[in-house]
């Protein structure tokens, strides 16, 4: 997830934060994070904006979040919450440097889609969790329509370019299972919003 160019590092992380910070997208982030316990792992934390979505049932949050200018904006919301304490515990979701079922949940929120790769990021996630540990996710992907999935793929070179490598063709639910999850509910619906962009998978998966 490590940001190289000016762009993906200076202009990405903004838009993320404008694009992906209104109302609808607020709800799916409460559904997503219902049912986390403990110490969650966090990936993809960006500018914060899951903090005030917290379950009183979390009681500190390990964040993983590559972009400097995303931590910086998480500040004041991380401050401003007064939830549970949020560490950062890392740059790189692909590479954790936490030891082995030292996370009881773990949270990822459109985070899967610009992960180089996703698979050996899902793999640590499994690692760190405890067994039994669910992983939560809300995440735009590959559609079941043929249709859409053609526009997507279409599409994909202008939203990798714009949104710092951003895949809009990912089966995510396909990845999560690769990786060793059993899938608990799963919802695959479109969100309001251009098809291409806003096929989702909401649910959770527990790891072994």
């Amino acid at each position: 997830m490590t940001r190289t160019g000016w762009w993906d590092r200076q202009v990405v992380p903004r838009l993320v934060d404008l694009s992906l910070g209104g109302d609808e997208v607020g709800r799916l982030r409460t559904r997503a994070c219902e049912g986390l316990t403990g110490r969650v792992l966090e990936i993809g934390f960006g500018s914060g904006l899951n903090v005030a979505h917290y379950p009183e049932t979390v009681t500190s949050v390990s964040a993983v979040e590559p972009s400097d200018v995303a931590w910086r904006r998480a500040g004041q919301r991380i401050a401003g919450a007064g939830g549970p304490p949020v560490e950062r515990a890392g740059l790189d979701g692909q590479h954790l440097d936490l030891p082995d079922d030292c996370c009881d949940s773990a949270l990822s929120t459109f985070t899967m889609c610009t992960i180089p790769d996703l698979d050996a990021a899902l793999r640590e996630v499994r690692r760190v969790l405890r067994p039994g540990g669910r992983l939560h996710f809300a995440e735009h992907g590959l559609s079941p329509d043929p249709g859409v999935v053609r526009w997507q793929r279409r599409l994909g070179p202008l939203q990798g370019a714009v949104f710092g490598g951003c895949h809009l063709d990912r089966p995510i639910a396909e990845h999560v299972a690769a990786a060793g999850f059993v899938q608990g509910p799963l919802e695959r619906f479109y969100a309001p919003g251009p098809r291409p962009l806003s096929y989702l998978y909401l649910g959770w998966a527990t790891a072994g």
